[in-house]
Formats: C-alpha cells, structure tokens, sequence
C-alpha cells in the first residue's frame, strides 16, 4: 500500500513507524520523505498530546501538509525540512522530539548524531545491564574491591569476577544477609557494597539501614538493585543507600518488549556515569522510552495486581503437599518476613519454590505441563513467566557452582503476570498433579 490516505488507517505512532518503515523498503526517498514529514509536522504542531493519545491523521491534516510540503521539489529539500524541524522541536518539546527520532531514525542515519542533544532529556541508561556496567567502570579502579551478597543476579557477579578481575578488580562475595560478615570484609580498598533486594532468585530482604549504616560508616558507597521490588514496592534512597538500580526491561516496562536500564542517586555521585554514556555508547533508543513511557502509565494498576497474583501463589504453593520449600517474602515461613513487612509495600509478583522428592526431569515436567505461564527466564510483565533455572539461567553452571549459589535440580522460579489469580493457581495446580501422577 503506497497511497498517502492509507495512513489514516494506522491507528498509533508505533505503527506509522512501521508502516514507514515498510514502505521505505519498496519506495523512493522522495515518497518516504513526504510521509514522514507529514507525520513529523503533525505530531510536533501537538506538543501537548500525552504520547497515548496521539490520534489518527484526518483526511482533512493531510491534505494541510500536503499543502505546504509539496511544494517542496527536492527529496534533500525535504530531509532538510525535517532536520530543521527536529532542531526545532527538541528545544521546545523533547517528548515531541523524541517521537522525530524515533519516526526517522531508521530512513536518515544521520540524524543520530542528534542522540546525545536528546539524551539530555531522556537521562536513561541503554539496556539493563548498561546501568551497573557503567557505574562500574566509573567507580572501580585496578586495586579497588567490590562486595557482593552471595545471592546476585548472576550477570553482575560474571562481570566482576571474569571481567573486572583483568583490570585488578578485586570481588568478594559474602553469605547475603550477613551484616557482620560484610562488614569483616571490608578494608582501605573497599569501594562498593553491592545487593539486590529482595535478591533472585531465593528472595532475600535486606535490612536497607543497617546496610546503608555499615556503607557511611566505612566510608564506602552502597548500591542496591530493586528490580524485583520496583519503586512501588521499595524505596532503598530513603534508607541512606547511595545508588539503586532498576531494569526497566521488567516491571517498569512491563510488557517484555523493550530493554531498558535506570540507575538513581544524587547528581554529584552519577556525574562521571553520564559522562561514561557518550564514550560507551549506553544510550537508549528514543522508541524504547516511548513503550516505557507507555508502561508507566500502568504501573501502579499492575504492580498491585503482581503483589495480589504473588502472594496468592505462594500460598497455594506453600500448602500443596508436593512443594518442599517456597520462597516468597509475604510468607510468615520466610526468614525474612519481618524485614520485608518493615521496609516493603508489597512483595512482588516473584515466586520461586522447590518441588519434594523430585529430580531435575520430574521438576521440568511441571514446567512443561503449564499451559498459561510461558517458559522464559524474565520477569515483571503482564504475562506470567516460569522457568527452572537449572536449565536456563545456569545451565553453564558446573554442579558444584549450582550448589554453593544455591540453585538445586529442583527448583521452580514462577514470575507472575496479571491474569486471573485463580486461573494461575489453577494451571500449577493441574501442572503439578500431572507431572507427580506420571
């Protein structure tokens, strides 16, 4: 379809994006230009449109813009338009330039040296991972020493110890929840202290003041990563923690389709971080914080639902007789309960638990008897996710490396999204019966 009209048929941005796209591939740059300016000029005469609420393109605004860019008889005429268009907008509206960007980007490469003119406003990290990369390298230097709790998302742990290492980065990893054990490793070479919380997958809370206190008192930055908990849930800066870490790719965004990275803390102590961005290019996509934007919208409504389907789960999993253990801070069995009924707003939508009596193949095929969760290793969008992490998230691991992280043959990890909670209780319950039964 290469009719301008047909345009008027493409509901949302994200779609005219690709219908775009699409047609770049089959049209000249000529076309390709006029249809994007027609799509660019509309949007920025709207700057005060929520980002939700951009409407279909009339019969009638098309007709405008074909009025006053027709006229133009070059196709560099145009791209030229649309440059002049885009230095305009940013100073005026960045979520309008934001949409310039992320409409033309693939069509005009060279608009992508505008990325760090607009980086001023979006102040997002690339992907997940970007975020603590780069508050490594900031941070660390050869000799200087790191601290983890020993329950860790197992990326960041591979970083410093295989990475970092190279460069004379020194890691130690102590029992997680171990204050004293923390706080005996720590010499004149200490520079971070590094947690999740709760961690992943065993769901550990840590006590955010005492960790903050043992960080001020030796003089050395903490860091906490509330992915799991999300800002909903937990607040780690009101505790005296100095940085905390969330990956936006799970429940900030909230619909497994961006990747995405945010890390929080004063101005003065995230400075060298922004400055790090523009050499190792952790810059993300202006379309990736258009769709997390568009799941902040949501946020609050679906994190009540992934505390309200958690808890539920964790109850029916921790009363069936075919679960040894389940790990869930809601539960009153956690050991950390109290610290999480203290510091924490809801428990999140994570459930990990461990099947009894059962070896690695009789655990997998309760995974494989689920019919509404998708096997996956994420976590914190809409749909629920499961996994046994043996076969996915360590599945490189030795025998030996599973045990001391504490990742038994039996275990289920269970991300639950916000279905109905009867129907997620449901579907385990016949995945488990099927699976003991055979």
């Amino acid at each position: 379809p290469t009719h301008p009209s047909l345009i008027t048929r493409i509901p949302t941005l994200e779609h005219q994006h690709r219908y775009c796209t699409a047609l770049f591939r089959e049209e000249t740059v000529k076309r390709m230009a006029s249809h994007l300016t027609r799509i660019l000029e509309f949007v920025s005469e709207s700057p005060d449109r929520p980002l939700s609420q951009i409407e279909m393109l009339t019969q009638n605004e098309i007709a405008q813009q074909l009025v006053r860019f027709n006229a133009t008889s070059s196709p560099f005429d145009r791209k030229a338009c649309i440059h002049e268009l885009f230095e305009r907008r940013v100073e005026e509206n960045p979520r309008a330039a934001a949409i310039v960007v992320g409409t033309c980007t693939l069509s005009y490469g060279e608009v992508n040296r505008r990325a760090n003119q607009l980086a001023r406003y979006l102040r997002r990290l690339g992907v997940g991972r970007d975020k603590i990369v780069g508050l490594f390298m900031t941070r660390l230097n050869q000799g200087d020493e790191v601290i983890f709790f020993d329950e860790c998302y197992h990326r960041s742990r591979e970083f410093c110890t295989k990475h970092l290492s190279r460069f004379g980065v020194v890691t130690r990893q102590v029992k997680a929840c171990d204050y004293e054990a923390m706080e005996d490793a720590i010499n004149e070479n200490t520079r971070l202290l590094v947690s999740e919380s709760p961690t992943n997958p065993h769901l550990s809370v840590v006590d955010l003041e005492r960790f903050a206190t043992i960080g001020k008192k030796h003089q050395v930055d903490t860091l906490i990563d509330a992915t799991l908990a999300t800002p909903y849930n937990l607040r780690p800066i009101e505790y005296g923690v100095d940085y905390v870490l969330h990956s936006a790719t799970k429940y900030l965004g909230g619909h497994n389709d961006l990747l995405a990275g945010v890390i929080v803390g004063s101005k003065e102590k995230l400075e060298d971080v922004r400055k790090l961005r523009g050499i190792m290019g952790a810059i993300n996509a202006p379309h990736s914080i258009y769709l997390l934007e568009r799941g902040l919208k949501t946020f609050e409504l679906r994190m009540e639902r992934h505390n309200q389907n958690g808890q539920a789960v964790a109850e029916f999993l921790a009363d069936h007789p075919a679960v040894e253990k389940v790990y869930y801070p809601g539960l009153e069995s956690h050991p950390y309960y109290e610290v999480a009924q203290e510091t924490m707003r809801g428990f999140g939508g994570l459930v990990t638990f461990l099947v009894k009596d059962a070896d690695w193949r009789q655990t997998a095929n309760i995974v494989d008897h689920c019919k509404i969760a998708r096997i996956a290793p994420s976590l914190g969008g809409v749909e629920t996710l499961i996994e046994q992490p043996l076969v996915m998230s360590y599945f490189q691991c030795t025998p030996e490396e599973r045990k001391r992280f504490g990742i038994p043959d039996n275990m289920i990890r269970v991300a639950c999204g916000i279905e109905n909670t009867a129907d997620l209780i449901q579907d385990l319950s016949q995945a488990i019966d099927q699976a003991t039964d055979s």
